[in-house]
């Protein structure tokens, strides 16, 4: 199905000089002098590369069709991790190499979905904030009064971030999966 330039969005799928991009971010250029144009920031779904391009306002891209499953994560053995489908209780493994960011918030049962394209597995789609234990996290330094003064700590997947002072171990925080940060106690 050809749309618009005009009509993309972040995150929507499509296909560009005959490759399966993701759209990372865009936007619309208006200069004082000369046409209007679009700049792309395009993830490509089988190399995982980035690039930046310019086009014009007047050419129409392909969207890709791509199919969403809702999945359960199970577990992983070393490089593969497992998924289970809610419904048909059918198991789909990923290679380790294609959840690069998104490994370190996977945890047990959680719900995620699966995106499909031609049959073929092109990634995960987590949920917006995960709920987390903390295991582990260094003591308060005394003195550090500063505002918004932070501190490391570790959640139950092994990831590392900065939390506010008052957190400590065995305490569940709420993580943002779009840029891995605290958010609120849970």
């Amino acid at each position: 199905m050809n749309i618009n330039i005009n009509d993309i969005k972040n995150g929507m799928t499509i296909i560009m000089d005959g490759k399966l991009c993701q759209i990372v971010e865009f936007q619309h250029v208006k200069p004082g002098k000369g046409a209007a144009f679009v700049k792309m920031k395009l993830k490509n779904l089988k190399t995982g590369s980035i690039v930046e391009d310019t086009y014009n306002t007047n050419i129409k891209v392909e969207k890709a069709h791509v199919d969403r499953k809702p999945m359960q994560y199970l577990y992983n053995t070393g490089d593969t991790y497992v998924f289970m489908d809610t419904n048909t209780y059918e198991q789909v493994e990923i290679p380790e190499s294609k959840l690069e960011d998104e490994k370190k918030f996977l945890k047990e049962n959680l719900e995620i979905s699966i995106d499909f394209y031609e049959g073929e597995i092109i990634g995960i789609e987590l949920p917006e904030k995960i709920e987390f234990e903390v295991v582990e996290t260094t003591d308060a330094t005394k003195g550090n009064t500063t505002n918004n003064a932070q501190k490391d700590a570790t959640i139950e997947t092994g990831y590392t971030l900065k939390v506010p002072m008052f957190i400590s171990q065995g305490e569940h925080i709420i993580v943002s999966t779009k840029d891995g940060k605290y958010s609120s106690r849970a």
